[in-house]
């Protein structure tokens, strides 16, 4: 009987039903489903699983879409400093169903222009930044990322970078509007007021001026400062939050997808970067007078594991905290722990700090010099007194860029472990940076901090970079960085990390770098991460694919020779 015929004699309900039947299975013709169901049902009859539904429904998630980006969240979270920050939620639809995939945070903390006593004002201009960042998930970058491939993480970041430059050329563009405002009304009052009263000067002061004016002449000026866009720390936050779910989406630990986008393909050898643990802080926010020393850092042995290392700085931390209590020659006598996780002692001169390390060590038996070294972080932009022209390395105590670079060297010379210094000085003071690299470069590596100045070319005599992973930088920024700078890279944490995320492991071993400072061994922020370098390296270890450190020596010391400037990460 014809399809005509049948449906004549059927009721209007009975043919209803027959038209869906026939639709539903044309439905499964056109998408296989019935071919796929019966080789499932084969498939779980042959390997007889004890769940057989999961089984199936691990089957079918192998046909199911693939996952894409359905939504952002922001909120406000705290980092470890009990600052306001940003964490920011991805969403992804998932087999026809939302799942949060993962959340992200990066440091952030202000440039050090804006920096200030002013505690109000301070967590006032910070909750602007908050404010900003969240409004930017929520809204255009919410709307910006819909539908697009968690895995395809260099069109995000390119999304993402696009989007705060369109927001850093407005701001610019405001900035240059009201400077050449403020320009031209300073000019019509200087034109009002252009015959300055006459003035009669004797010989010696007239001589004392002309000094004056040759010494002001003779000292650098300030570069004007990386401007920190409000809200730039959401850029961050997003992209890693991209990286951490594309990893969980190709089910594969987050280094490993980071390493492949940087390679091109996983290496079938992964190395642990070497971490470099702050010791000791005696800067400008540690007890007694000294100012100059920001971080003094320990350069472990070559070839130790991670948890030897940490056991042997604890040991370390200890015998040093013992001789401070009982008040020996090191002539530190008061200790606390400061926010980068280190002891803060209180010293008059920076020779004090290095002597209780070596007697601590030769207490110890430790080989300080030979196979254990020591790194500076002078952090000598933030001691300028611009009044003066000079650098106050300890309270009342001021030196000029010349006999800082006569201080180092003095120092290098009587402390040889120490190889390596960062940021000795401002970047601005280029001909002291020749000078100290001429004088020491034999035996120690200067490194900067380009944090708020990556666009900058390296002062002359800098063999190295530090770079921080926060506000707007996006995890290819790191690839591309990493990649045009080969050599030892550090990579490291800023005080006002996030409090409980431990990415910055994962990156380090995924970007190849060959260290890392996490900073010193006190609160979970820091040690979370530590104990997940532990994990990396024992999952390393369990497939054979850690390559020993003895056959691939960091080139971090002098002696070693370096193609190009390496590149560290704070």
């Amino acid at each position: 009987m014809s399809y005509q015929g049948l449906t004549n004699r059927l009721t209007k309900e009975e043919q209803d039903f027959y038209d869906i039947k026939n639709a539903a299975a044309e439905f499964y013709r056109v998408n296989k489903v019935t071919q796929e169901i019966e080789r499932a049902l084969n498939d779980v009859f042959f390997h007889r699983p004890e769940d057989v539904h999961g089984y199936l429904a691990n089957y079918f998630t192998n046909f199911s879409a693939p996952p894409r980006i359905s939504r952002l969240k922001g909120r406000e979270v705290y980092d470890a400093k009990g600052q306001l920050s940003i964490e920011a939620e991805l969403f992804c639809i998932v087999c026809s169903k939302e799942k949060s995939m993962s959340s992200a945070a990066v440091s952030s903390h202000l440039a050090p222009k804006e920096i200030s006593l002013d505690w109000k004002a301070t967590s006032q201009e910070r909750a602007k930044h908050v404010l900003t960042g969240l409004q930017w998930i929520n809204g255009p970058l919410n709307s910006m990322l819909k539908d697009q491939n968690p895995c395809d993480q260099l069109e995000v970041d390119h999304i993402l970078s696009n989007f705060f430059m369109a927001r850093y050329l407005e701001k610019k563009d405001i900035l240059d509007r009201e400077k050449q405002e403020n320009c031209s009304h300073s000019g019509s009052d200087e034109a009002l007021h252009s015959l300055p009263p006459v003035q009669t000067k004797d010989k010696k002061s007239t001589d004392k001026g002309k000094k004056s004016s040759a010494a002001e002449k003779s000292f650098p000026p300030a570069e004007p400062p990386e401007l920190v866009l409000c809200g730039s720390l959401a850029i961050g936050s997003v992209s890693l939050a991209v990286a951490k779910t594309g990893a969980k989406i190709q089910g594969t630990p987050l280094y490993k997808y980071i390493a492949a986008l940087k390679n091109r393909e996983v290496p079938t050898k992964l190395h642990i970067p070497v971490p470099l643990v702050t010791l000791l802080s005696c800067g400008k926010t540690s007890p007694g007078k000294l100012r100059l020393l920001e971080e003094v850092i320990l350069i472990p042995k070559v070839g130790q594991r991670v948890n030897q290392i940490i056991t042997m700085t604890l040991e370390l931390q200890k015998e040093m905290a013992r001789i401070m209590n009982t008040a020996t020659k090191a002539g530190a006598t008061q200790v606390t722990v400061c926010d980068r996780g280190a002891l803060a002692v209180s010293c008059e001169k920076p020779e004090q700090p290095l002597d209780l390390i070596i007697e601590a060590c030769t207490v110890l038996e430790l080989p300080l010099g030979t196979e254990m070294h020591l790194a500076l972080n002078c952090a000598a932009p933030d001691l300028m007194d611009y009044s003066k022209g000079k650098y106050e390395i300890a309270t009342g105590v001021l030196k000029s860029p010349d006999e800082l670079v006569d201080m180092f060297q003095t120092l290098i010379s009587k402390y040889p472990a120490v190889v390596a210094l960062i940021d000795p000085f401002r970047r601005e003071d280029t001909d002291q940076w020749e000078k100290l690299r001429n004088a020491i470069g034999g035996s120690c590596t200067l490194l900067s901090d380009i944090t708020y100045k990556s666009q900058a070319p390296p002062p002359p005599g800098a063999r190295g970079h530090v770079i921080k992973h926060i506000h707007e930088t996006t995890i290819s920024d790191l690839v591309r960085m990493t990649s045009e700078h080969q050599g030892a890279v550090l990579m490291g944490a800023t005080g006002s990390e996030p409090c409980s995320d431990d990415s910055l492991s994962d990156i380090a071993v995924g970007l190849g770098l060959d260290y890392v400072k996490l900073g010193g061994l006190s609160g979970s922020e820091r040690m979370t991460k530590y104990n997940r370098l532990i994990s990396i390296e024992e999952e390393l270890v369990q497939q054979g694919i850690l390559v020993s450190k003895e056959k691939h020596p960091p080139p971090l010391f002098p002696e070693k020779k370096n193609t190009g400037a390496a590149c560290y990460c704070v």
